[in-house]
């Protein structure tokens, strides 16, 4: 079956959410202290915060697969989640390129889980300063310029 990559329609949040905080939770949570993953999943239940996003989805016929968002007219991602049984399949950097080629932004700046430190790396990405902590979150702050 062949996959599609189309904009996130506002009454796809929930199983977009569900998604994330299974691959968060999954990958993420076991680095982050507790006082993270409850910020996390506060942004994640934040559904105004969520539909002001701007965000496109993978699809695999009905299933959802992936998940990438941005803010700030697309110049900062801010989540970027292909499920696990769907890893190293190419997922990610296809919503990547999508993104890219529906986004003006010159810079793009994401702040990098520690898992995800690789990925952003082979997509072009720099880091701009050390791994940082914030409200319990873990991040690399990264560019890509075009």
């Amino acid at each position: 079956m062949a996959m599609e990559i189309r904009k996130l329609c506002p009454e796809e949040w929930g199983a977009a959410a569900a998604l994330v905080w299974q691959v968060f939770q999954r990958f993420e949570a076991p680095e982050y202290p507790p006082q993270g993953v409850e910020a996390f999943r506060s942004f994640l239940e934040d559904r105004q915060g969520l539909l002001s996003l701007e965000a496109w989805a993978a699809w695999e016929g009905e299933e959802l697969i992936g998940v990438l968002a941005s803010r700030r007219e697309g110049s900062h991602i801010c989540l970027c989640f292909v499920r696990e049984d769907f890893h190293r399949q190419g997922i990610g950097r296809s919503l990547w390129e999508r993104f890219l080629a529906e986004t003006c932004a010159k810079r793009i700046t994401v702040h990098s889980s520690p898992y995800a430190v690789g990925f952003y790396h082979r997509l072009g990405f720099l880091d701009t300063a050390e791994e940082q902590q914030q409200d319990g979150i873990r991040f690399t702050p990264m560019e890509y310029t075009r």
